[in-house]
């Protein structure tokens, strides 16, 4: 098990982020951004071509996830780009009921434990630097943020 996958104590206090930076490539070869886009993601004149971008919330608090979502939408409106979210999609509720007693022996009590992992997703068109600069913000702990970007092709 290594740093990042062992578990908390109590009196720890450290964040882990996770921020997957990913394309939807139909050849499924590992390339930069700038390789992938046509001409590096410069147009001919110089300017740089809008992509579109699908990012990814997850957390099991919906406060701190509503709050990475606000700061997001507030870089991209300071940047004048397409915004489309946070769309809320169906929260996760996982259930594990298990018999409270680890013999078998006594009366048939029952624990249930239950998570719900709430998600949700804004969609981007906007240019590579751009990107970078919203990106850039402070993340709550216990947010996941996966950042999507589809092929223009």
């Amino acid at each position: 098990m290594s740093k990042t996958d062992a578990p908390l104590k109590a009196d720890e206090a450290e964040h882990r982020i996770r921020i997957a930076l990913t394309s939807q490539n139909p050849f499924g070869n590992d390339q930069k951004l700038e390789d992938q886009l046509p001409g590096g993601g410069w147009d001919p004149e110089g300017v740089p071509l809008d992509i579109r971008v699908r990012i990814t919330l997850t957390s099991q608090n919906v406060q701190s996830l509503e709050k990475v979502c606000e700061q997001l939408i507030r870089g991209a409106k300071e940047e004048h780009l397409d915004i489309k979210g946070p769309s809320r999609m169906p929260t996760k509720t996982l259930r594990i009921t298990t018999r409270k007693t680890p013999c078998g022996e006594g009366s048939k009590t029952w624990d249930r434990y239950q998570m719900r992992i709430h998600k949700r997703g804004i969609n981007l068109v906007c240019p590579s630097d751009a990107l970078k600069k919203i990106t850039s913000i402070s993340i709550e702990p216990g947010v996941d943020v996966e950042v999507t970007i589809a092929d223009s092709a």
